[in-house]
């Protein structure tokens, strides 16, 4: 079965490479293959591509879409990345300070409800004064 979920991911050509000779991308698809090895029922990822380059988050989101789907197994993934969650997601759900601000299909997820998401908070004023320069004794000497 090990070999059979690594060929899913595009890894049978990796499978005796040592886990540090593996790309970011490359261990997040091991990392999927390895909870799959426990038939579970719901798969939980967090920040399943934080910190992969653009390519390496599209393949992971892509793989970890086909194969649980193809399983018909639930997955929820917990992601910052607002256009990538709008395009693997049949569902969102948005927290704020703990408080769910959105819950529905991705087409319902408008910039004005991305916008209340991440950006609607209150920035205090700083009342800042202009510095007041004082010379040091060098440069009194210097130009005085």
């Amino acid at each position: 079965m090990a070999m059979e979920l690594l060929t899913q991911v595009g890894l049978q050509d990796q499978a005796y490479k040592r886990a540090d000779e593996l790309s970011g991308g490359q261990m997040q698809r091991v990392g999927i293959c390895r909870a799959l090895m426990q038939n579970p029922d719901l798969i939980l990822a967090d920040e399943p591509i934080a910190s992969l380059d653009p390519k390496s988050s599209e393949i992971v989101m892509t793989q970890l879409k086909e194969i649980t789907e193809s399983r018909n197994m639930t997955t929820i993934v917990n992601l910052h990345q607002v256009d990538i969650a709008k395009k693997y997601a049949t569902r969102i759900i948005g927290v704020k300070k703990g408080e769910i601000v959105f819950d529905g299909i991705p087409g319902e997820l408008t910039e004005e409800k991305i916008e209340q998401l991440y950006h609607n908070e209150a920035i205090p004023t700083m009342n800042v004064e202009s510095p007041t320069m004082i010379p040091t004794q060098q440069e009194e000497h210097a130009y005085g």
